[in-house]
């Protein structure tokens, strides 16, 4: 056994050994099941001037400790901060304060004493009382060098939560940030609903699936990759404004911008475009901005952002024109697309149409341009098949995608409401998944039975809440702002 690893293991032993000798005087602090709090550490500083000499009561972890002979000085921190609390032996008695030898770093105590401040000018309580509640068992990393460990922090979190108290504001930020989103909507009357996480058929998106199997009815099932095909359900029903924000599960890779469940939103509206939509989406996004953080203009990783309203619009093919030079409104056929494809050094698939080329080569060339906020149009009919065809040109859909930072964070077009094309769409996604495409968009009759009962021209959008925030929290990965993010297990 290394010496280090011995000194851990002995550390530990001496932890429980602390803990036994409490249980032998009758003093179990796992008994202890509530303390009354009074203050917070930060009222207590924030509000001197008045508590001053007052009776309060805290409670928290301890952080820091160091003693003086019959005066120690022990830091704990709470939800809001820490502060110092001043242990003398002659105002909590002999015994007491010889029981100071049993607590430890990580040990949770509950405090009554009086505000004061010290000759150094510190704001404390002087202790009159303490109690144990809660012994830590394990070893917080050390102050100075706190947790540093990424995957460690991500591991456990509630450690980094502990020694890395800064952390907790990404995630404060991020509640706030859901709020505003809700917030905006409820505004406008939308109604917030919920559907089902397990369903027969993964539809709404081409992505990957979760299975399962469910038993009882023994079928299988799929965690949602989203939730569209419901909600548009539900305008089908008569509803107007809907959304939905939750978790979606995607059995796909894993990168800073993803995570296998992560949170993202989707609203309908009956009888609006997809243009109306775009202003719904720039107006949230500032809305969210100025609600979370006091500010429409944001800086991520050292690049400024304005989110102010209006966003610039380009169409897909000008885009991949102005960054390629390769203008695709002069090209007509597959084969002729294939061919400038290979050119630009792209890999082919024989299958590939016109559009999937213009489709991969603007994620290939001109994603990376976008920084500042833009709205992408113009998607062709073979990656959208859930979208309302442009009818100026049938080769396109009434689409758009919202790029910030060359991110995409939303996705919203005119849905398709003609249940014949939805249909010859659906099975052209059919042909493509038999062929080997694992995200191809799989069939969903009852979704076809209901807009053969008639969907209203709706609009329709969806935003990565995760991808959202990590910009505006400034984070440079999904797993900052999950406190819990997909980890392969460690093996014992």
């Amino acid at each position: 056994m290394q010496s280090g690893e011995q000194n851990l293991n002995e550390m530990l032993l001496i932890r429980r050994d602390k803990l036994s000798k409490l249980m032998e005087k009758g003093k179990n602090p796992f008994l202890v099941e509530k303390f009354d709090f009074t203050h917070y550490s930060t009222q207590i500083k924030d509000d001197f001037d008045q508590l001053e000499g007052q009776d309060v009561a805290v409670a928290g972890r301890i952080m820091t400790r160091r003693g003086h002979g019959k005066v120690s000085f022990i830091d704990i921190q709470d939800s809001k901060g820490r502060i110092q609390i001043f242990v003398k032996q002659d105002v909590i008695g002999e015994e007491e304060y010889d029981d100071l030898s049993f607590l430890d770093l990580g040990d949770i105590i509950g405090v009554n004493g009086k505000v004061f401040k010290t000759k150094t000018g510190e704001i404390s309580i002087r202790a009159e009382k303490l109690l144990l509640m809660t012994k830590s068992l394990q070893i917080l990393p050390e102050k100075f060098h706190g947790l540093k460990d990424q995957d460690l922090r991500y591991r456990q979190r509630y450690v980094d939560l502990i020694v890395n108290p800064e952390v907790k504001d990404t995630f404060i930020l991020r509640t706030k940030m859901i709020k505003a989103v809700r917030e905006y909507l409820d505004n406008k009357d939308f109604l917030e609903v919920e559907t089902p996480i397990l369903s027969p058929i993964a539809g709404g998106a081409n992505a990957r699936p979760f299975a399962t199997h469910h038993n009882a009815l023994d079928i299988d099932m799929y965690l949602r990759i989203a939730n569209e095909l419901y909600l548009k359900r539900l305008i089908v029903g008569g509803f107007e404004k809907v959304y939905e924000m939750g978790r979606m599960f995607r059995n796909e890779g894993m990168s800073p911008k993803h995570n296998p469940e992560f949170t993202n939103i989707e609203l309908y509206q009956a009888y609006v475009d997809y243009e109306e939509m775009m202003v719904l989406t720039e107006e949230l996004f500032a809305y969210v901005a100025e609600k979370a953080l006091g500010t429409k203009v944001i800086n991520y990783q050292g690049t400024e952002i304005n989110l102010t309203p209006p966003w610039q619009r380009m169409d897909m093919t000008e885009a991949v024109k102005k960054y390629t030079g390769v203008d695709f409104g002069e090209i007509e056929t597959d084969e002729e697309a294939r061919a400038v494809a290979k050119a630009k050094g792209l890999e082919v698939d024989k299958n590939m149409t016109r559009g999937h080329i213009i489709a991969e080569m603007f994620e290939e060339f001109v994603e990376k341009h976008l920084i500042q906020p833009i709205f992408i149009t113009g998607h062709p009919v073979e990656i959208s098949p859930l979208a309302k065809r442009n009818p100026e040109d049938p080769r396109i859909t009434n689409r758009f995608e919202a790029f910030i930072n060359t991110w995409e964070l939303a996705n919203a077009f005119s849905e398709l409401n003609d249940p014949i094309d939805q249909r010859e769409r659906f099975e052209e996604q059919v042909k493509q998944k038999e062929s080997g495409d694992e995200e191809a968009h799989p069939m969903d009759t009852d979704f076809i039975n209901a807009i053969e009962v008639g969907l209203p021209p709706t609009g329709g959008l969806g935003i990565g809440i995760d991808r959202m925030i990590i910009l505006f929290t400034n984070q440079p990965s999904i797993r900052d702002i999950l406190f819990f993010p997909t980890m392969k297990p460690v093996e014992e």
